[in-house]
């Protein structure tokens, strides 16, 4: 019941958020405004393909592994505990990419402004980035909770998993049982690290913009608008803190200290 709560926690704070539902709209509008529609249904496609992939692959080692333990039998207990496995996969996956959607709409939203930039007038570049980091912060107010909710999860699972490790040791099947939860941490970790990238390529737009000329006698309002740029800050932002790829490798490696501690002080209460 604890762990179904948990999985389910994400779900209900996406539904009762009806911002999420906007930022759709809002991102796809922008795409077509800026015509990138066609190069983000590309990617999309691509991510969404992935966390199939990670779905089916969650359930086939579920299956899987209770034939195994089995011996090919299925009872009513093995089908419900395979059917619930694999609902709550699917919620968890379906999340994690939804929010995943939103990131690399926002990845292609700034790389559509770097190629722009280049055939746009420098009075306008500060005016377009404003219209943009706006996008940026509504997008990453809309999805931040349901983030923070699914590191919270894999905060939890992690630490389930080592004890798991440790119990089925001696399993017939091991790694088909332990594949579905590993399956899901890949997909909230790669929802991690692109929510990150997009914090990482708003950083390099200033440096994009200093390297281009806009002409003669413009060094200085070029200047200006770099400036104006990296003051902005701009990136994804979870309850007003900037998420970077250095801050996600941090909070992976307290972790995995964390977790090295506490399989090894399992290990030594079962000797």
């Amino acid at each position: 019941p604890i762990g179904a709560f948990l999985v389910l926690m994400p779900f209900m704070l996406q539904q009762h958020q009806k911002s999420v539902e906007e930022t759709f709209m809002l991102l796809q509008g922008v795409s077509l405004e800026r015509s990138y529609e066609d190069w983000q249904l590309r990617q999309t496609r691509w991510d969404c393909a992935v966390f199939v992939l990670l779905w089916l692959g969650a359930v086939g080692s579920t299956a899987l592994s209770h034939h195994f333990a089995n011996d090919g039998l299925w009872t009513a207990q093995v089908a419900l505990h395979f059917l619930l496995t694999a609902l709550f996969s699917c919620v968890i996956l379906s999340l994690a990419y939804s929010a995943v959607f939103v990131c690399r709409s926002l990845r292609i939203m700034v790389d559509a402004f770097c190629c722009d930039v280049v055939q746009t007038q420098l009075g306008d570049v500060a005016h377009i980035w404003n219209l943009t980091q706006a996008v940026l912060r509504k997008a990453s107010t809309a999805v931040e909770s349901s983030l923070l909710v699914l590191c919270l999860v894999l905060a939890i699972s992690v630490p389930l998993f080592l004890v798991d490790v440790s119990g089925l040791a001696g399993a017939s099947a091991p790694i088909p049982s332990l594949l579905p939860g590993l399956l899901v941490t890949c997909g909230s970790l790669y929802l991690l690290f692109l929510a990150a990238a997009v914090s990482e390529q708003c950083a390099q737009v200033p440096a994009l913009i200093n390297a281009i000329s806009f002409g003669d006698g413009m060094e200085l309002e070029r200047q200006q608008t770099v400036l104006y740029i990296t003051s902005s800050a701009a990136g994804f932002y979870v309850f007003g803190t900037r998420l970077t790829t250095a801050m996600v490798v941090k909070i992976i490696y307290v972790w995995c200290i964390i977790d090295i501690g506490f399989l090894t002080r399992l290990a030594s209460s079962r000797l």
